[in-house]
C-alpha cells in the first residue's frame, strides 16, 4: 500500500468536531488513544470530557476497508476542583487516556487530570427490568392501595444503551501535575508520573501506591531537571523508562530495588559544544517517549525532532528524524510566544516501521523507517477542512520553504500559523489508520487502498 518512492499514500476519511470559529478552551482536544484492537478511539478534552468513537461495522466489510468511526459514548470524566490547603485550582483537563485490554463484554480505561486518576467501565445494556411491584414502568411510584398481588420482575429486550461508570478513583498521591500514566503488561498494575516522582499502583487498590522513582532534591534550589514522560515496557513487566527535561532517558528495572533511584541504562546523545545556544537546554527537553510494539526500540520527541534508540545501545540514537528544523532560526520569537514549551507527542505504527508526530500550521509528519533502520521516505501532511471536500483522494504533501526562494507549492516559514498546532496523534494498532487532533477537531486519515 505504497505510493511513489515506497511511501504510503494517505487520504482523508473523517473529521469530528464543530466548524465554529469561536471555539472555547474547554473544547480543545488534549489526548487521543486507540484501544488494543483499534475498534474504539477515545479523546479527552480540556473540559474534562471523554468521547469514545466506535469503528463503523460497515466500513470494515466494504472493499477497500474504510477507517470510519461513530460516536459511541460521551461522559464527564473530571470536574474542576479547588485545593483549599494550597489555594490552588485543579483543572478538569484530561492529560492522558490509557485503555486496558478487553477481558469481557465491557471496556475499561484509565483517565487522568493533573491530580486524580480514574478507572472507567464502559458497557452496553440491551435489556431492562420490567414488572416492578412498587413503581410503574415509567419509574413513578405506584399507589400502595392498588397493589393487590406480588409480581416477579423479568428482563425484557430494550434499546441498546452505552453506560460509563467510574469504578475506581486513585487520588492524593501526587504533589505535582501528572504528565503520564502507563499500564503494565501484567494488566494489573500501572504507573503515574509527575515532575519529580513516579508511583506504582495496583488497579484494585485505590488508597495506596508505591513510590518507585523520586528525583526531588533535599533543597529545591538544587533542582536541575524534571520528569517529562514515563512508560512501561510492552512485554517485560519489570522494566520502564522515563525521560527528563535534560534530554536523557533512563531505563529502570524494578527487580533491582524497591526505589529505582539507580537506573539500569541511561540514553543520552552528547551535545555538540559548537552548536550550543541559550535555547539548547529548552529544545533538548524530551516531551514524549514511546517504546516500540516489539519492545526493542524506543522513540523520543524533543522540540525539533524525533530520535529512535535501540535499547541495547545507550550512546546515541540509531535514527534521527528532523521534524521542523526550519524553526531553528525562529527560536527567539518562539520563546517569546511560549511555543518553544509546547509538548509534542509521537506514536509508532502497528508494525513499528513508521513514526508520526505533529508540528505547526496543522501539519503532521509521517516517517517511513524501511528495513534495517534505512529511511525510505517522509511526508508532511495537513489536517484541514479542505481535505474533507476531497474524500478518498490522496492528500497533497506540504512543503515549507527553507530559503528565500520559494517554489509554487511551498509555504514560507513566516506564514506558518503557530496557533494551529498538532500536539496529539494516534495510530491504529493493526491498520494504516491515523487520528490527529487539531484544536477541537479530530481528523481520521487512512491509506488510499
Amino acid at each position: 500500500m505504497a505510493g511513489n518512492g515506497g511511501e504510503t499514500t494517505w487520504c482523508f476519511s473523517q473529521v469530528k468536531g464543530t466548524l465554529e470559529d469561536d471555539v472555547t478552551e474547554a473544547d480543545l482536544i488534549s489526548c487521543v488513544e486507540f484501544n488494543h484492537d483499534g475498534e474504539l478511539l477515545a479523546t479527552g478534552d480540556k473540559g474534562g470530557r471523554v468521547v469514545i468513537f466506535q469503528r463503523d461495522p460497515a466500513s470494515k466489510q466494504c472493499v477497500p476497508k474504510k477507517g470510519e468511526y461513530n460516536v459511541y459514548s460521551t461522559f464527564q470524566s473530571h470536574e474542576p476542583e479547588f485545593d483549599y490547603l494550597k489555594s490552588l485550582e485543579i483543572e478538569e483537563k484530561i492529560n492522558k487516556i490509557r485503555w486496558l485490554k478487553r477481558k469481557n463484554q465491557a471496556h475499561f480505561l484509565l483517565s487522568t487530570n493533573d491530580k486524580t486518576i480514574k478507572l472507567w467501565k464502559v458497557s452496553e445494556r440491551d435489556k431492562r427490568v420490567t414488572g416492578y411491584n412498587t413503581r410503574e414502568e415509567s419509574g413513578r411510584a405506584r399507589d400502595p392501595a392498588r397493589i393487590t398481588a406480588l409480581r416477579v420482575p423479568t428482563w425484557r429486550p430494550a434499546e441498546p444503551m452505552v453506560e460509563a461508570s467510574s469504578r475506581r478513583i486513585f487520588a492524593n498521591a501526587h504533589t505535582y501535575h501528572i504528565n503520564s500514566i502507563s499500564l503494565n503488561s501484567d494488566q494489573e498494575t500501572y504507573l503515574s508520573a509527575d515532575d519529580l516522582r513516579i508511583n506504582l499502583w495496583h488497579l484494585e487498590i485505590t488508597d495506596q501506591s508505591f513510590n518507585i522513582v523520586d528525583i526531588k532534591p533535599a533543597n529545591m534550589e538544587e533542582l536541575t531537571e524534571v520528569i517529562t514522560a514515563a512508560e512501561f515496557h510492552p512485554t517485560e513487566c519489570n522494566l520502564f523508562v522515563y525521560s527528563s527535561s535534560k534530554g536523557t532517558i533512563r531505563l529502570c528495572d524494578m527487580r533491582a530495588a524497591a526505589l529505582c533511584d539507580r537506573h539500569a541504562k541511561l540514553f543520552e546523545e552528547p551535545e555538540d559544544p559548537h552548536a550550543r545556544s541559550f535555547f539548547s537546554e529548552i529544545i533538548s527537553s524530551i516531551s514524549d517517549v514511546k517504546l516500540s510494539n516489539s519492545g526493542r526500540y524506543m522513540m523520543s520527541r524533543d522540540y525539533l525532532g524525533l530520535k529512535v534508540w535501540d535499547l541495547r545501545m545507550e550512546t546515541k540514537p540509531v535514527e534521527t528524524y528532523p521534524v521542523h528544523e526550519y524553526l531553528r532560526s525562529k527560536l527567539c520569537s518562539l520563546y517569546e510566544n511560549d511555543c518553544i514549551f509546547d509538548k509534542f507527542e509521537c506514536c509508532w505504527s502497528g508494525d513499528d516501521q513508521r513514526l508520526m508526530t505533529g508540528s505547526y500550521n496543522g501539519f503532521f509528519r509521517v516517517f517511513e523507517r524501511g528495513t534495517g533502520g534505512a529511511r525510505r521516505g517522509e511526508l508532511t501532511l495537513e489536517a484541514s477542512r479542505d481535505a474533507a471536500s476531497r474524500p478518498r483522494q490522496p492528500l497533497r504533501p506540504r512543503r515549507v520553504a527553507t530559503t528565500a526562494k520559494r517554489k509554487k507549492d511551498e509555504i514560507s516559514v513566516d506564514c506558518l500559523d503557530f496557533n494551529k498546532k498538532i500536539l496529539h496523534t494516534a495510530w491504529h494498532p493493526h491498520e494504516s489508520i491515523i487520528a490527529v487532533a487539531a484544536t477541537n477537531n479530530l481528523f481520521i486519515f487512512q491509506d488510499k487502498f
